[in-house]
């Protein structure tokens, strides 16, 4: 064994650039043996060499885990999970025309995608018609146009509304296009309480990260909870908000600030909805949220399960839910857009395998994966594919879908999970004292804070303390070699043509009773949907209809943050 070892344990140790110390334990000869003096989270949060039993000392498994299906959840909230069913695969798909989209919802579908997901355009996610002059050269670039019910019927034309669940990422016109989506079911026969799907309509998040809002956050939160409301009663399988953590990290945030706004935005329209009369019981089964999963695989899976835990102690305890379905953190994981490089494009797909099955070891619901050229243009069908096979493999051959949460007992995942929980909180005390989320947005507390950890970020990747394969290590002169979608330039004509005939052929007169309701209850206390269902049904066109909110309610503007 040599070096004077007394056994095998110790001559492996030796081996390894240890010395024993004692029973069991080892410390490191050469501290310079380590690659670099500080490890991080992609997020710049501090690793540990190793984590053990004194890392969670004060882990209680009934308290702080539970088994799947119990509370807190945090092992995920089904008993069987994967066991009974995988998760849903719902690539975002959507641009040009509704046609075109129509055409590549029936080949995701065919290729065994098993929800869409559907992405607008620029012009129809901030309330203008394709012929407004604000639209002109966005139409169709960055997601399908919809301007009225026309085009909604198109865009699910032959695709059976009670069988496939749609969720839809629109926010200031979110109760514009529901309303769209419920009349085009009626349509085939369909009854509103038979459809499923979801609405991302959190508009919170905008103020703070991506800002498509249009209206001010008062009256933008009247709508949702009118569409809480509404729902409950009449569509109840839709998923009234998808509260979305994604798009703030996409912003830059860290992990734990991801965690953090999102749940505290979740708690806000909670409140909001109480304060609006509702039965917090009567609305919060059906809250789902929206996460990014981003390169850092464990840092990922404990930001899901905290997010679970977190969730569930809050609706219990804060709001007194009675229902366990209310506790229940539900959510849709779409790998990090803002991780795909230009450069090396096909590495994009190695690293949205390990985006997803940190989604997957995390517990998710539903999951999009990320294209390779997705830097470039919007997805070809080609790369939309391979991200859909990323799925399949992972459920039918990796084998992370035969039991549940692998990593739960992980003394480092379990570790990593409490800090981020503690993080969290204090990011949910420091709102507080602020005077909650809106007055925090008012303040650009989140906002700052993301445009900070962004810079941080930047620091490091350009200095090289952080690597980004493709970008600051490991560079190759190329050229593009894979195909890119591109946008057929008549769209813009071919979409306004139809919307103006869709204004020659209504019936005028109805559309304009239609819309003078619908300002008569927005200056009221009316809720809003059914007023907001006629005038779709009457084709009154999205632009008209925001218009309307546009008068009465006003529209953001956001202060400038330094």
């Amino acid at each position: 064994m040599g070096r004077g070892a007394k056994n095998v344990e110790e001559a492996f140790c030796w081996e390894a650039g240890w010395t024993t110390i004692g029973e069991g334990a080892a410390v490191d000869r050469d501290e310079k043996r380590e690659r670099r003096e500080v490890f991080m989270t992609v997020s710049g949060a501090p690793i540990k060499r190793k984590y053990g039993p004194e890392d969670v000392a004060d882990l209680d498994y009934q308290r702080d885990l539970g088994d799947p299906g119990c509370y807190p959840y945090t092992r995920g909230i089904h008993e069987t999970m994967y066991r009974g069913r995988v998760w849903t695969m719902r690539q975002f798909a959507g641009f040009g025309t509704a046609e075109q989209s129509n055409e590549r919802y029936k080949y995701l579908l065919e290729q065994g995608q098993t929800g869409l997901s559907v992405a607008f355009d620029m012009p129809t996610i901030m309330g203008y018609d394709s012929d407004h002059p604000r639209a002109d050269g966005e139409v169709g670039k960055l997601g399908v146009a919809v301007d009225s019910l026309a085009d909604m019927e198109i865009l699910f034309d032959g695709i059976p509304l009670d069988k496939v669940t749609t969720s839809m990422t629109i926010n200031a016109p979110a109760a514009i296009l529901l309303a769209m989506y419920i009349a085009v079911a009626e349509k085939q026969g369909v009854s509103p309480r038979d459809i499923g799907g979801t609405i991302q309509n959190d508009i919170l998040k905008e103020y703070i990260a991506q800002k498509s809002y249009i209206f001010p956050p008062r009256p933008s939160l009247r709508l949702i909870t009118d569409i809480f409301a509404y729902c409950a009663e009449h569509v109840p399988r839709w998923n009234t908000i998808s509260i979305s953590g994604y798009h703030i990290r996409e912003a830059g945030s860290t992990a734990v600030q991801e965690l953090a706004f999102t749940l505290a935005n979740g708690m806000a329209y909670v409140q909001a909805g109480i304060d609006a009369g509702l039965d917090v019981d009567s609305f919060a089964p059906r809250l789902s949220f929206f996460f990014n999963a981003h390169n850092d695989l464990f840092e990922e899976v404990a930001k899901f399960r905290a997010a679970r835990r977190i969730w569930a102690r809050v609706m219990r305890e804060r709001f007194g839910a009675q229902n366990p379905r209310s506790w229940l953190l539900r959510f849709h994981t779409q790998t990090a857009g803002c991780s795909l490089t230009a450069q090396q494009p096909e590495v994009n797909i190695i690293r949205t395998t390990i985006q997803a099955l940190a989604g997957v070891l995390g517990g998710t619901q539903s999951l999009h994966t990320n294209s390779m050229d997705e830097a470039w243009a919007l997805p070809s069908a080609d790369a939309v594919r391979i991200a859909l096979r990323t799925q399949q493999v992972l459920a039918e051959e990796s084998g992370v879908a035969n039991t549940i949460d692998p990593l739960g007992g992980s003394y480092f995942v379990e570790a990593l999970t409490d800090r981020m929980e503690r993080e969290a909180q204090e990011y949910f005390d420091r709102i507080e004292r602020l005077g909650g989320v809106v007055a925090a947005i008012e303040a650009g507390f989140q906002q700052r804070e993301i445009a900070d950890a962004a810079y941080r970020y930047q620091k490091r990747v350009e200095s090289g303390e952080y690597t980004v394969v493709g970008v600051n290590k490991y560079l190759i002169e190329e050229e593009l070699k894979i195909p890119l979608l591109r946008i057929d330039p008549d769209v813009q004509a071919r979409q306004i043509e139809r919307t103006r005939r869709v204004r020659r052929e209504r019936d005028e007169v109805e559309v304009r009773r239609c819309l003078r309701d619908l300002e008569e209850g927005a200056r009221g206390d009316a809720n809003l949907m059914p007023l907001i269902l006629a005038a779709v049904k009457a084709y009154a066109t999205l632009g008209e209809i925001v218009d309307v909110f546009r008068t009465v309610f006003g529209e953001y503007r956001e202060r400038a943050i330094f």
